[in-house]
């Protein structure tokens, strides 16, 4: 338990470090890291052993979040700069090549490097770290330097911690009813209910905050939608953990990585908030 508070209290300042520097290249670096860690955790978990796979892999979640907006490195590089410079070579070309490169790593290293091992060394290094983008695009969504964005970056992360820790909570409390017992046999329909009910709440005091402090709120339309579109991403939360406990199961292991002592590793942590992120972002376009 220690440990656990030890580690949680650094990832709080990690947080605080990255909100006070959230319009620098900082920002996006810790973001590129994490994805980095979290397709590298993946592909080791899933016992991937050629070496080329692991390593470009690993090298290509850690680019693709700088794809994610042309003021992303602002104000390092100007976005007129970034714009032309991530917009010279259509994206899909990148994607088309890397997929190429694990397939032919695949054919020389036939004897230890199955089809499976490409396939999941594309999920990692390409569908993974296109959700840690959205923390970017969600920053940038309705412009550089807008508190919209900020906002709405908390509100995708809230939907995810604010179900687990309710939902925990709650299961400790009053659950009974197993909600998938193959999966997470400690997740209960009592749980799972507490935690949408806690991140709705918490989603509303998150608004009134925002609304009361920021110099641009939201309008009531605005604010209307996303604490309808609340419960959903809680929803998408709890699938989202119910995803990587598959994961894990298949996998073989209990936790994805160590970095985090007493908290597993980046995917361990993030699992929840890269299923609710991408939602909000879905969300937010359609909104603003």
């Amino acid at each position: 338990m220690k440990q656990r508070l030890i580690t949680a209290f650094a990832l709080l300042a990690l947080v605080a470090v990255l909100v006070w520097r959230i319009y620098t290249p900082v920002f996006i670096a810790v973001i590129a890291a994490f994805s980095a860690i979290a397709a590298n955790e993946i592909m080791r978990c899933a016992k991937i052993s050629n070496r080329f796979i692991l390593i470009v892999g690993t090298a290509a979640a850690a680019i693709v979040p700088f794809f994610s907006s042309a003021s992303i490195l602002e104000p390092l590089v100007p976005t007129e700069v970034w714009f032309n410079v991530i917009n010279a070579v259509p994206r899909v070309v990148y994607a088309v090549v890397l997929i190429l490169a694990f397939l032919l790593a695949m054919l020389k290293g036939y004897s230890h490097t199955k089809f499976e091992d490409v396939a999941i060394a594309v999920f990692a290094s390409l569908l993974v770290p296109y959700a840690f983008s959205m923390f970017g695009m969600l920053r940038d969504l309705t412009g550089y330097k807008t508190q919209i964005g900020i906002y709405l970056m908390f509100y995708g992360l809230i939907a995810a911690l604010a179900t687990d820790s309710g939902a925990q909570l709650t299961g400790m409390a009053i659950g009974k009813t197993k909600m998938a017992p193959n999966i997470s046999p400690k997740k209960t329909v009592e749980g799972a209910v507490g935690g949408v009910i806690f991140a709705i709440i918490l989603q509303a005091v998150a608004l009134l905050l925002y609304n009361r402090f920021a110099t641009v709120g939201l309008t009531a339309r605005e604010a209307t939608a996303l604490l309808i579109a609340s419960p959903f991403m809680s929803f998408m939360g709890m699938m989202g953990d119910l995803a990587s406990s598959v994961l894990k199961r298949n996998f073989g292991v209990k936790d994805f990585g160590k970095i985090f002592p007493g908290h597993g590793g980046v995917m361990d942590r993030m699992d929840s908030s890269l299923f609710t992120v991408p939602l909000t972002y879905c969300v937010a376009i359609i909104v603003f």
